[in-house]
């Protein structure tokens, strides 16, 4: 498998550039997770970044190459498949006149 240096923005892995292993089309995964080992000997904490463009041509708007960016909200439900026709996640109706929504 092929590998691409990666830098990494926000959170604790600011500034750094690690190798992160692509994919058969050449991209790098969507989702980078990093487990923190708890110093107490707890569950560790998951550091999550995603991907997003490095930056694009002035010409074409092509991609010129992937960054991963800090999720401090953590995962959002990402390790779940999403199907066109599922549910959305959310308990609220949205209906006129529901309290709830």
């Amino acid at each position: 498998m092929k590998s691409q240096d990666t830098p990494f923005e926000g959170g604790p892995m600011d500034g750094r550039v690690l190798p992160v292993m692509v994919g058969p089309t050449g991209h790098p995964p969507k989702t980078y997770r990093i487990p923190v080992p708890d110093p107490d000997g707890g569950p560790p904490t998951v550091l999550v970044y995603h991907r997003v463009p490095r930056g694009h041509s002035k010409r074409l708007g092509l991609i010129q190459g992937w960054k991963y960016q800090y999720e401090p909200a953590g995962d959002q439900g990402g390790s779940r498949v999403r199907w066109p026709w599922s549910k959305p996640d959310n308990t609220t109706s949205g209906k006129p006149g529901d309290p709830t929504g």
